[in-house]
């Protein structure tokens, strides 16, 4: 029975850990920035143009499940889409986590049962079940040049 509850905890740790790094906006590894590889977010399914989209972007799967990203972005929000260019990333694997601040509180509000209330989504679309998507679902490659990676937000 509490199995549940514990799944719901990971997935609050691990969007309490992106809204930290995000909120502060800061590149955690400036050693990155002339590795010649770029990444363009495109978001869609936004359903309110208030606020902005928080994503973090990590490269390991132990940050993706509890650690901090190598970069966070916030991509305010005009329309039903948002865009956001990630520059000075190495080639590698990534996976990102995102949710949509729609109060613009800086946070990912929940209900009284600790559900969010706000939208998120995660790199290939991965699933949410009872807690944060798996990396092997949401994982992608970046290579040298531009790259893109397409979410929908709900």
């Amino acid at each position: 029975m509490t199995y549940p509850r514990i799944k719901t905890a990971a997935l609050f740790l691990s969007i309490a850990t992106l809204q930290a790094a995000v909120f502060t906006l800061m590149p955690l590894s400036a050693a990155r920035a002339d590795d010649g590889a770029s990444l363009t977010l495109s978001f869609s399914g936004i359903d309110t143009s208030a606020g902005a989209i928080m994503a973090g972007v990590y490269d390991t799967e132990s940050a993706f499940t509890g650690g901090e990203p190598v970069q966070g972005v916030r991509i305010e929000i005009s329309g039903a889409d948002a865009t956001v260019t990630v520059t000075g990333l190495t080639p590698g694997r990534y996976a990102i986590k995102a949710y949509h601040d729609v109060n613009g509180d800086g946070q990912l509000n929940t209900n009284p049962f600790g559900l969010p209330t706000e939208p998120y989504a995660a790199s290939n679309n991965a699933p949410f079940n009872m807690g944060p998507p798996a990396w092997a679902d949401a994982v992608f490659e970046v290579a040298a040049g531009e790259n893109s990676q397409s979410i929908t937000i709900d």
